[in-house]
């Protein structure tokens, strides 16, 4: 499943990745649905051994355009996984206290613990995404934030932290779809919020900065991977498979259980 990721130094023109892609399974939607819910069984279980043995660490990063996705990712990828080891940050307008520390501050203080999986759901790449389009920060300033950025993960990979970022790419005729949908369905009406049209106005500003963004920071410590999204079943597939081919290249294992469990068995067995 790694057909889409990007390699170092590659370049990448966003408008050549088809999203509506699905060249990586063979069978239909309800199939693909049956063997997202047999990863999902394989995910839990690689999750479940990699809070118990407390050596690795993961970072997911989702990265897309409104309505891309990223929510539903996290729903239907990680659903049945143990609470307990995973934990979802989602990063929005920073807070004035936030502002008044450098752009990384309250991102390196979720990054995860040892046994610990944790998803972006938005990132540090806003501060080369939004801060960019909306010239919020002069460019001498953004542009300096790749290098930083590369640095920052390349830090938390070396002390142990798989790195995984994954770009959900939709088309703009998809999200128009989408953004119908949250005006057409009562219960989607919530999710609705005018700002999105302004923001999608600005698709081609968004898409460069993507572009540039995703060039710049797919590196051996910590790769993106461009996802084609239209086709929601697919991108939770190939998202899950390239978690579970990723933690079971990982090779964990159980911490060994305490010697003579046969004497508290007995000991158990023997209470009256």
């Amino acid at each position: 499943m790694h057909s889409y990721m990007i390699n170092p130094n590659s370049k990448i023109n966003l408008s050549k990745f088809d999203p509506e892609d699905d060249q990586l399974f063979k069978g239909n939607k309800e199939e693909g649905e049956d063997k997202i819910l047999k990863l999902n069984e394989k995910l839990e279980i690689l999750q479940e051994k990699m809070f118990a043995e407390h050596k690795h660490k993961v970072l997911i990063i989702l990265q897309a355009m409104d309505t891309g996705g990223k929510d539903g990712v996290i729903r239907r990828v990680f659903d049945g996984v143990n609470p307990q080891g995973v934990r979802v940050a989602a990063f929005k307008v920073p807070s004035q206290n936030e502002l008044d520390h450098d752009y990384l501050w309250r991102v390196h203080q979720q990054v995860p613990a040892k046994g610990e999986m944790v998803i972006f759901n938005r990132s540090h790449y806003e501060d080369v995404l939004v801060v960019r389009v909306h010239n919020i920060v002069p460019e001498e300033i953004w542009q300096k934030r790749y290098e930083q950025i590369n640095h920052f993960e390349k830090l938390i990979a070396e002390e142990g932290t798989m790195i995984l970022k994954f770009y959900l790419h939709i088309s703009k005729e998809e999200q128009r779809t989408r953004l119908l949908a949250r005006l057409d369905e009562p219960d989607k009406n919530w999710k609705f919020n005018p700002g999105d049209l302004k923001e999608r106005e600005l698709w081609k500003d968004y898409l460069k900065a993507y572009e540039d963004a995703i060039e710049r920071t797919s590196t051996a410590w910590a790769p993106w991977f461009v996802i084609p999204a239209n086709k929601k079943w697919y991108r939770d597939l190939v998202i899950s498979q390239i978690l579970v081919d990723q933690l079971e290249s990982l090779d964990m294992k159980y911490p060994e259980p305490f010697k003579d469990l046969e004497q508290y068995r007995k000991g158990l067995q023997s209470e009256t």
